[in-house]
């Protein structure tokens, strides 16, 4: 059975600093690429940053310089280094996994609240 769960989400005050996590199971992590997403009430989920199976890394515009995604292989994990965070960062993160176009799976999401 294939499983995304994140953590690592909270109430964090502008400025600050969060990691998250996913961690997977139920496939084959190495070969998927993996992808943080955000979205926000009655918006569409929008790409955060992506990492692929070779280790090939892409960040949103508005997080560049701020975020850090990484993998590790041997742990099935993905994480998110979220820092400088700003009140436009709240949203409910989630984890994506896909290989090809036909395997595709998602968390369950977590949320991050930046505000003072």
């Amino acid at each position: 059975q294939v499983q995304l769960v994140e953590s690592g989400g909270g109430l964090v005050q502008p400025g600050g600093s969060l990691r998250l996590s996913c961690a997977a199971s139920g496939f084959t992590f190495s070969s998927y690429a993996m992808r943080w997403y955000h979205q926000n009430s009655g918006k569409e989920r929008e790409l955060v940053a992506g990492i692929s199976s070779a280790g090939d890394i892409t960040y949103a515009d508005a997080v560049k310089g701020r975020f850090t995604i990484s993998r590790d292989n041997a742990k099935n994990t993905v994480n998110l280094q979220m820092n400088s965070l700003q009140p436009g960062d709240t949203a409910v993160y989630y984890c994506n996994a896909r290989y090809r176009i036909v395997f595709n799976y998602w968390g369950k999401g977590t949320l991050v609240t930046v505000s003072s």
